[in-house]
């Protein structure tokens, strides 16, 4: 797939980011006055789609508004990550740590919400992060290996060598870095060029 390409299959859609790997899944929701039903993820659908992971861990976090979670990586144990929001509203981000890649230490990001229904595929080599929007947030995700203790690394999330365009906070005119929500450890991270990155 090259960039903009669209595979349909099945009940969903497949569109290729600016950056190889990096998927936005669409998924059809049948409903009526009752609610409604999707499917969000079929095995033999996603691989025509060009995502073959084998997912082994599913998780889920809480977050309220303005907490921002990133931009992590595992370093000896990378993971794919298929990433959707149930309830609320995140702007979910993939910077591309693949140093063989054209578009190297660029990035990808995405609204994803419980109204739109999209998910996002983020393949081994990537540190991820997101920004909740919205009051709450309940974000899931599949991995197609197991979180390993001590082997986490991560990036500043305001790196303005990477330069992510993070988004206002729903109800703001514009984006306040004031307002992110930053846990300790996530206030420390090293910057992309930094001499510690990636080790």
């Amino acid at each position: 797939m090259a960039a903009g390409d669209i595979i349909s299959s099945g009940n969903f859609t497949f569109t290729e980011t600016s950056i190889d790997g990096v998927i936005i899944v669409d998924a059809k929701a049948y409903g009526d006055e009752r609610g409604c039903f999707m499917e969000t993820y079929k095995e033999s659908d996603f691989r025509k789609g060009g995502i073959d992971a084998a997912f082994v861990q599913d998780n889920q976090s809480s977050s309220v508004r303005g907490v921002l979670r990133g931009l992590h990586y595992q370093i000896a144990h990378p993971q794919a990550k298929l990433v959707r929001v149930v309830s609320g509203a995140v702007f979910d981000v993939a910077v591309d740590l693949r140093p063989e890649s054209a578009t190297f230490g660029k990035w990808e990001g995405i609204v994803l919400s419980a109204e739109n229904r999209r998910q996002f595929f983020i393949p081994r080599g990537f540190a991820h992060g997101f920004l909740v929007l919205t009051g709450t947030a309940e974000f899931c995700y599949k991995c197609d290996d197991v979180y390993h203790p001590g082997d986490e690394g991560g990036l500043m999330w305001d790196d303005p060598a990477i330069g992510v365009a993070w988004p206002a906070l729903e109800g703001d005119e514009a984006f306040d870095p004031a307002k992110v929500i930053l846990s300790e450890k996530d206030r420390v991270h090293p910057g992309f060029k930094s001499e510690s990155f990636m080790r």
